[in-house]
């Protein structure tokens, strides 16, 4: 009988050790992930999205794990979208702003403007490697931007 209470009692100090190691371990991960997001997004230079203009000035590099800021810019001189599903994909989306409207999407596949406007999108950049971003159905080396994640 002493030889039960022995075991039981070694049991419980086990799990209950277990427990709360397993419960600091995600208060420490929250902490981490809720300060990199409070220390705000590192700004990356705009997107025109522009019949006339080009996407961007050139590539774009990430660092996988770091918090970025983009905002999206339509002039009105076209209907034009900005897709890029291999990007999308491999970076996790905090929050999408549209005309002080935060959306907090689970996942983005492309935005169309129908007029000119803006939209901003902050996120974290997560798996290293070359995506691009286009205006769809162009096949323009302007109407285009490489954005390359590094490990």
């Amino acid at each position: 009988m002493k030889f039960h209470k022995r075991i039981r009692t070694a049991l419980k100090a086990t799990v209950m050790s277990t427990l709360l190691l397993v419960a600091t371990s995600f208060n420490n991960v929250y902490a981490q992930a809720a300060g990199l997001l409070a220390g705000g997004a590192e700004e990356l230079p705009p997107l025109i999205l522009s019949v006339v203009k080009p996407l961007a000035d050139g590539p774009i590099t990430l660092k996988s794990g770091e918090y970025y800021k983009i905002t999206i810019i339509c002039d009105g001189s076209g209907e034009l979208a900005l897709a890029g599903s291999g990007f999308f994909r491999n970076i996790w989306v905090d929050e999408v702003v549209i005309n002080d409207i935060e959306i907090r999407p689970f996942g983005i596949e492309s935005m169309e403007f129908d007029d000119e406007g803006e939209a901003e999108i902050k996120f974290i950049a997560i798996r290293p490697g070359s995506y691009e971003l286009r205006i769809p159905g162009t096949t323009g080396k302007s109407q285009g931007v490489t954005i390359v994640i590094e490990g």
